[in-house]
């Protein structure tokens, strides 16, 4: 196995994660997480060595999703929440505690509409720059940071309201 390959493989666990943020259904998720590791393989010689492999992947991501939601739609089908109630019982979330503000978490991200839950979810929780979010949701960097903005104050909101937040 190259460098590359181990590089990609080091993305695993944060593509599965952003995939959840996208699909919602663990399914959905595992299947576009393939999808993109599919496409980097075959696109492997577009990728330019000394940039970031994170935001080249979640850019492939990114645009895998439309072209399924669009195909999905043109077959009138519709991704489903997930169901909340298996994501409270994950043993990988250690208390109840936990379990329940994890999801309140996920039913607020789930309630942002996706432009704003896409900025919210590569700045916060994969942790890229606003300029690579940006470039990795092909929009000027006002226009994120417009986004992550309404996201943060629409999640604030809800968190509060559901007792989450003080």
């Amino acid at each position: 196995m190259d460098s590359f390959q181990t590089d990609m493989l080091a993305l695993l666990p944060r593509l599965r994660r952003m995939a959840r943020v996208m699909a919602w259904e663990p399914a959905d998720a595992d299947d576009l997480t393939q999808l993109t590791l599919e496409r980097a393989l075959l696109r492997r010689d577009q990728w330019r060595p000394g940039t970031r492999l994170d935001s080249w992947m979640f850019r492939i991501m990114r645009n895998a999703w439309i072209d399924e939601t669009r195909s999905r739609r043109r077959r009138s089908q519709v991704f489903g929440s997930s169901d909340l109630a298996e994501l409270a019982a994950d043993p990988a979330v250690p208390s109840l505690e936990a379990r329940l503000a994890a999801s309140a978490v996920e039913r607020a991200l789930d309630a942002l509409p996706e432009d704003q839950r896409l900025a919210v979810a590569l700045v916060l929780i994969e942790g890229l720059s606003y300029q690579e979010a940006a470039d990795c949701l092909e929009v000027p960097m006002g226009t994120l940071t417009s986004r992550l903005a309404r996201g943060r104050a629409t999640l604030q909101t809800a968190l509060t309201e559901q007792g989450a937040l003080p």
